[in-house]
């Protein structure tokens, strides 16, 4: 990872309850001048000073003309700038309305959630243009089956067009520092609100369809100990790692390629204190492919953490996890 990725991460991302999770990996002690790390929870007004404490301007666009030599601007067009650098991070038809930071990740979130919950991270991706706030319960919460987990809602939005202001639910797995969606099997339950002049948050629909983040610990708790029920013998294992990372009959790339993915989830699956003190389960095999994505597959173009934010905020995590399920359970007796 490059010197301008490690800053960029040790400046413009909150960590919170440190004392609970630990630092993140990407911590380094001599790149911190105001630290990015909390024992407890992010105040809100950190957030709100270190991160978004600029705006989102919305700026005509111009184009050379080739008959006079002006400048003419261009009809029904317009960019979204950054007003402390003049960045621009995206480029929209007259109807797009950008979502302000402020208004849609701290204080709509502040009107969802109870005064128990706290912000437990925060930050900015692709130079500002992707941001997110993650509010959590105080406390990590450990099930019968050794699995510890911090309920979250995730508020994320965008000034590149990437993403609509997105409010889902998700979990965060302490043991890998993993992104998880809250129900396993299918997409976490989320509300989003598009970027036009018609958007607004209906407060009452989101609650609603979130169910709030103190159901999560339920509902995934209920899921863990369902998949650590299901066994997973070596012969079932063997054709998991068949179906899900097939090897080519050519020699070549590809098949070394999939012969160090196979042998990468195998040691996990052993010998990784992620993944095997589940090893002979269903929750094992999740584990595996979760831990295997967020930490040891081959990342190109982008960091390791932006990589793996950016799947939470956009929905990978979820599908990761669906995939691996609707994988194992064919393989699975009716």
């Amino acid at each position: 990872m490059s010197k301008e990725t490690l800053a960029w991460l040790n400046s413009n991302t909150l960590i919170g309850f440190t004392d609970s999770r630990g630092y993140a990996w990407h911590y380094r002690a001599d790149q911190q001048g105001e630290t990015n790390h909390y024992p407890g929870a992010i105040p809100v007004g950190d957030v709100s000073r270190r991160l978004f404490d600029w705006e989102a301007l919305e700026r005509p666009i111009y184009v050379e003309s080739p008959v006079t030599g002006g400048l003419d601007v261009v009809p029904d067009r317009k960019a979204i700038v950054r007003s402390d650098t003049g960045a621009v991070m995206g480029v929209f038809s007259d109807g797009y309305l950008p979502h302000p930071y402020q208004e849609w990740l701290v204080d709509n979130v502040a009107q969802l959630l109870d005064d128990d919950l706290a912000i437990g991270s925060a930050g900015l991706l692709r130079g500002g243009a992707v941001a997110w706030v993650s509010v959590e319960v105080p406390d990590t919460i450990t099930t019968p089956e050794g699995v510890a987990f911090r309920p979250n809602l995730l508020a994320t939005t965008s000034f590149d067009g990437s993403l609509a202001t997105t409010y889902k639910r998700i979990v965060t797995n302490v043991v890998c520092d993993n992104t998880m969606a809250a129900g396993l099997g299918e997409k976490g339950q989320q509300t989003k609100v598009k970027h036009s002049r018609n958007s607004n948050l209906r407060l009452g629909e989101a609650r609603q369809a979130l169910a709030i983040v103190h159901t999560i610990a339920e509902d995934f708790a209920a899921e863990v100990a369902e998949l650590c029920r299901i066994e997973v013998n070596d012969r079932q294992w063997a054709a998991f790692l068949d179906a899900h990372a097939p090897v080519p009959e050519e020699k070549g790339r590809a098949r070394t390629s999939a012969e160090k993915h196979r042998d990468t989830l195998t040691r996990l699956w052993d010998h990784d204190a992620r993944v095997s003190p589940w090893r002979g389960t269903g929750w094992g095999v999740v584990q595996a492919v979760n831990t295997y994505t967020h930490h040891e597959q081959t990342v190109r173009g982008t960091s390791r953490a932006e990589r793996n934010m950016l799947r939470a905020v956009t929905g990978g995590a979820d599908s990761l996890d669906g995939d691996t399920l609707a994988t194992l359970r064919t393989l699975l007796p009716a």
